[in-house]
């Protein structure tokens, strides 16, 4: 059956410029062979809910009609990609408000918005707001694995698309049970990204109630003792940072105003 909206399908691909730069795979040895591979990723297949726009637009349309096993490649333009450019989108900010000199290149978030610093002239940065692949064209190569048919497995899909997480579900009837991690309430923004999850899986499945269920045993729970330790440990990581260092920071930040510190370079560790 030809895939539509409202199913959940498994596929692999990657992602080019029209120049051939990779900008995103699923397959971890494509991603080390092109300098773009990152630890915190998780490689492999993905799930997607047809019409939910876990995938950009024009990706997204090309899966409809589609049928499992279809390989093909798909060039999506920048206005159903990542937006056109747009040139009213680059500002002229006073380098005061960050916390350290910025250079071009550099990411920086000011309020809720994040842009790359353009250039930097004497004491003012110009920011460009708009999003890095903005106004470029997208090639997919892609793949599709899979339609999920089963409910239960609809469900485990849905909570890896919002959660990133691996669950457990049974249905009984109209009542869905899922099985979270033990780490589940722990990891940043899951618990928060699993209301999204409930509300694609009310929407799409003929699901009235979900139950979520957090199960330990009690080999598997560390003593007193361990947890002790590992806190312990994390204390000591923490006061690495010298007295003298914390007290140079605290007095840069004295005197600073409250929008000045909404602005900030992102460090190179946590860019995407």
């Amino acid at each position: 059956m030809p895939i539509e909206k409202g199913d959940i399908v498994r596929i692999a691909y990657t992602a080019k410029l029209e120049d051939g730069t990779v900008i995103d795979t699923t397959d971890e040895k494509i991603a080390k062979e092109f300098g773009i591979y990152s630890e915190d990723y998780r490689y492999g297949d993905v799930y997607v809910i047809v019409g939910e726009r876990n995938v950009v637009e024009g990706f997204e349309e090309d899966l409809i009609g589609k049928e499992v096993g279809y390989k093909g490649t798909v060039k999506v333009p920048p206005e159903k990609a990542f937006g056109e450019y747009d040139p009213e989108k680059k500002e002229v900010i006073s380098i005061a408000r960050l916390k350290e000199k910025p250079r071009p290149g550099d990411r920086i978030k000011v309020g809720d918005r994040v842009g790359v610093v353009e250039r930097v002239i004497g004491r003012r940065a110009i920011i460009d707001f708009n999003h890095p692949l903005a106004g470029k064209s997208i090639i997919f190569e892609y793949e599709i694995k899979e339609k999920v048919e089963d409910i239960a497995k609809k469900i485990e899909a849905i909570f890896m698309i919002y959660t990133g997480m691996e669950v457990k579900a049974k249905v009984e009837g109209k009542k869905a049970i899922v099985e979270v991690p033990r780490n589940f309430h722990f990891v940043p923004y899951a618990p928060l990204n699993k209301v999204s999850a409930l509300a694609r899986i009310f929407k799409y499945l003929d699901i009235e109630e979900v139950e979520i269920v957090e199960r330990h045993k009690k080999a598997e729970v560390p003593s007193f003792e361990e947890v002790k330790e590992e806190k312990a440990e994390e204390k000591e990581e923490k006061t690495e940072k010298t007295e003298a260092e914390a007290k140079e920071e605290k007095t840069e930040e004295k005197g600073k105003t409250e929008d000045e510190l909404k602005a900030e370079i992102i460090p190179e560790d946590v860019k995407s």
